[in-house]
């Protein structure tokens, strides 16, 4: 083993800038590494990573067990999303498990955002009748003096609180321990019935996970607008549908409970629903925000300081 601690990225290293890291080897996973334990038994560079940057968008929980597996003298774990619980179960306790906070807040925040938008003002709608020639003007709700709840204040909800304002909004922010200007989990019942559009960017935990279910659809205001940007498992899908069915609310979902969405989910058709493939954090900003916050781990990890964003312990 090298006396220099190996690092893996998944990306050039040179990305990370001029930055050094005494006592740190950066090196890039090679093909069919980053994605595979070879049939043939794990690559013998694996035992030798103590700090091992997750490929961003690819949440096979066989994988990532075998690869950690192959890692015995692993320290972190390093992933490039937002959320985790793809991997948690397969961290030992003896490492280090750091999410990527901030990296996604601008292109997730973009999208719920302009999801809203969309939905409300009825956007897919002239899409579809564009591509028929069909040219019908009629009324549609505004995103402007909308009540919207933030359903999971951290740092993509004050992300998409910056880009609602300007909309002449009113925001209402709720996360699981209400603090000033917050309200907590507790609160959402009494809430639901006074907001017009609910953004869900909560974590995927024992708490959160079906949160979304009948009561709570049933407790949102006739013509509201639920957006989610979280985690498919924070909706309960058949109680959705039949809320879509009724054409009481409508949804924007960038997330569903089945990915990719088999060809017979009930909910492909469904009245009032604009969907897109799990992109929220899936744009060109990402990058560059990557890079910053992995050379800024590699420092402090250099320096032996306390890493940012641990996710060890309670989620």
């Amino acid at each position: 083993m090298s006396e220099d601690r190996l690092v893996w990225v998944p990306f050039g290293a040179e990305r990370l800038g001029e930055t050094t890291f005494d006592g740190l080897r950066v090196e890039t996973q090679k093909p069919g590494i980053d994605w595979r334990v070879d049939e043939g038994g794990a690559p013998q560079s694996a035992a030798d990573v103590r700090f091992w940057v997750m490929p961003y968008g690819f949440s096979n929980q066989v994988h990532d067990q075998q690869m950690i597996e192959a890692m015995p003298n692993l320290e972190v774990v390093q992933t490039l999303s937002a959320g985790v619980e793809h991997v948690r179960p397969h961290v030992p306790a003896h490492v280090t498990l750091c999410n990527a906070r901030g990296v996604h807040d601008a292109s997730t925040a973009e999208l719920a955002v302009g999801l809203a938008i969309a939905s409300l003002r009825g956007i897919p709608d002239y899409v579809r009748e564009a591509e028929h020639r069909v040219w019908r003007q009629r009324m549609q709700p505004a995103l402007a003096d909308r009540r919207v709840m933030i359903l999971g204040y951290g740092s993509i909800g004050e992300a998409i609180e910056r880009r609602l304002v300007p909309f002449e909004t009113e925001v209402v922010r709720v996360a699981r321990t209400a603090r000033e200007g917050v309200h907590g989990f507790e609160e959402i019942p009494a809430l639901l019935p006074e907001v017009d559009v609910v953004i869900l960017v909560v974590p995927a935990t024992e708490q959160t996970v079906g949160m979304v279910d009948a009561a709570f659809l049933a407790s949102m205001k006739d013509g509201a607008l639920l957006v989610n940007v979280a985690r498919g498992s924070i909706v309960d899908s058949d109680a959705l549908l039949a809320e879509l069915r009724r054409e009481r609310i409508t949804a924007a979902l960038d997330v569903v409970d089945t990915e990719p969405m088999p060809e017979d989910h009930p909910l492909w058709g469904a009245p009032g629903l604009l969907l897109s493939p799990h992109v929220g954090g899936t744009t060109d900003a990402m990058w560059p925000r990557a890079y910053r916050m992995v050379a800024a781990q590699l420092t402090r990890y250099a320096a032996g300081e306390e890493l940012a964003n641990v996710m060890n312990g309670p989620y």
